[in-house]
């Protein structure tokens, strides 16, 4: 398949797609509302089916790469579904204990993508481990649209201890120095919120386009935050300003950065929201930030 821009896109379908992935609009509502903006062959339906992850585009690091170990292990969530599942990777030649990360997925699961993250942060002497929410129901399915429609039925109280516990069993790990820091993309940013609030000894946090928590748990905050947000996702970015009024009446020491013409997902490159120049700079503080504070 072609590989497209978000820019090949009526900023309208974009717009119509983010309700899609995120549910609040139904894939008949999607094919209704884009018919509009299809022109020749490229329908309603090519445009969704474009729109949709190409996994091999996304494949930094291979999974068998020799320079790191990865495996899927099993983790104890006692206050949700009991016994959880998710991806873990180490540098294969590791001296000594390594700072750790948490890579918490979007609203699909533990898919390719993250997987990839996960790698690459292995490769740059992290430990990396990335939770699935999906584990009580058999994992994630190979099926993004089929991965959505699960996910959105699970336990929502038991679903956030089930990603909670990811940080405790990091810690855990002989692998590690017991210094975790935390990263998530869309639904796994708004954990890595929640894991914020939750955790006083976070080392650090990157929260990509996630949603904020309130102003009475923003205030429980001691990490410090990096905060990565698009420009085109008013859903999100509404909810700034009063997360930044909290973080700073808190004194938690933050950095935010909005990245021009982009959308939600930017970060994400199996998508044509996909955007290079964001997602290689995102990246590369994300990096200094956990060196810094997760490393140091």
């Amino acid at each position: 398949m072609e590989r497209k821009k978000a820019s090949d896109y009526p900023p309208e379908v974009l717009r119509l797609f983010d309700g899609y992935v995120h549910g609040t609009l139904s894939r008949r509502d999607f094919l209704d509302r884009a018919a509009k903006f299809a022109v020749g062959s490229f329908t309603a339906a090519a445009m969704l089916e474009s729109l949709r992850p190409n996994f091999a585009w996304a494949q930094q690091v291979p999974k068998d790469d020799a320079r790191i170990r990865a495996d899927y292990v099993s983790y104890p969530s006692p206050q949700g579904s009991g016994t959880m599942r998710g991806y873990f990777a180490r540098p294969a030649k590791a001296s000594g204990k390594l700072p750790a990360i948490v890579v918490i997925h979007e609203n699909r699961g533990l898919n390719p993508y993250i997987e990839d993250v996960v790698r690459r942060l292995a490769l740059i002497d992290f430990v990396a481990f990335a939770p699935d929410a999906l584990t009580p129901v058999g994992g994630y399915p190979g099926d993004e649209d089929k991965a959505r429609d699960i996910f959105a039925k699970l336990d929502a109280g038991k679903r956030t201890e089930d990603l909670m516990a990811a940080v405790p069993y990091l810690k855990s790990r002989p692998e590690t120095t017991g210094k975790i820091g935390a990263v998530g993309f869309c639904f796994g940013g708004g954990v890595v919120n929640a894991m914020a609030v939750r955790f006083p000894d976070l080392a650090a946090g990157v929260p990509y386009y996630g949603s904020q928590p309130s102003a009475e748990d923003a205030a429980k905050i001691k990490a410090p935050l990096l905060v990565q947000y698009a420009s085109d996702d008013p859903r999100i970015n509404e909810g700034w300003p009063a997360f930044e009024s909290a973080l700073r009446a808190a004194r938690v020491r933050y950095e935010m950065h909005m990245y021009p013409n982009t959308q939600h997902g930017f970060h994400n490159d199996t998508t044509p929201r996909y955007d290079e120049a964001a997602a290689k700079l995102s990246w590369q503080r994300t990096v200094a930030f956990f060196n810094k504070n997760v490393r140091a």
